[in-house]
């Protein structure tokens, strides 16, 4: 398995702890580090996609269930909204990342961890995403903004009770 692949799995996993804790903290990201002891190889790109999904949530969310037919993310599998929550900001933050990469990758990880329905479910959603991209009704953002070592600034989290995104 690459390390990027990892990379993607260890994300899917933290966000997944994080949402579940309803604490989307720099504290309870190093918590989750700290229990499994990532590779320091994969390291950079798992930052980088769990804390770009934190920082970008208020964002991405509403793009999944704009194409989620009739689906509010709440309702949605912990498992498959994370997968998408990272394959839409590899899709708007990550252009070094191409897309059909990032939505088959997505899609490979629904069907390792998700359900039956999870490979099909992510697959619609995200190629209706893509599909809306290159018709512009939804543009690319700044990859700049998040890097590897945290965000800009702290910020609140969406979804979460007062906790914020810590610089180091």
């Amino acid at each position: 398995m690459g390390s990027r692949r990892r990379s993607r799995e260890l994300a899917m996993q933290a966000l997944f702890y994080m949402d579940n804790c309803n604490n989307n903290s720099e504290e309870m990201l190093e918590r989750f580090c700290s229990n499994f002891n990532p590779n320091e190889e994969i390291l950079p790109f798992f930052y980088r996609l769990v804390r770009g999904v934190v920082f970008e949530g208020n964002e991405i969310d509403p793009i999944i269930e704009r194409f989620s037919s009739n689906w509010k993310i709440s309702r949605m599998s912990c498992v498959d909204r994370n997968i998408m929550r990272i394959a839409v900001y590899e899709l708007l933050w990550c252009s070094d990342i191409p897309s059909k990469v990032s939505i088959n990758e997505a899609i490979d990880i629904g069907k390792k961890y998700g359900t039956g329905e999870s490979g099909p479910f992510i697959n619609g959603i995200l190629d209706s995403v893509l599909d809306a991209m290159e018709k512009g009704s939804i543009k690319a953002k700044n990859p700049e903004r998040i890097s590897s070592e945290g965000t800009d600034n702290a910020v609140e989290i969406p979804g979460s009770k007062g906790s914020e995104v810590q610089t180091k």
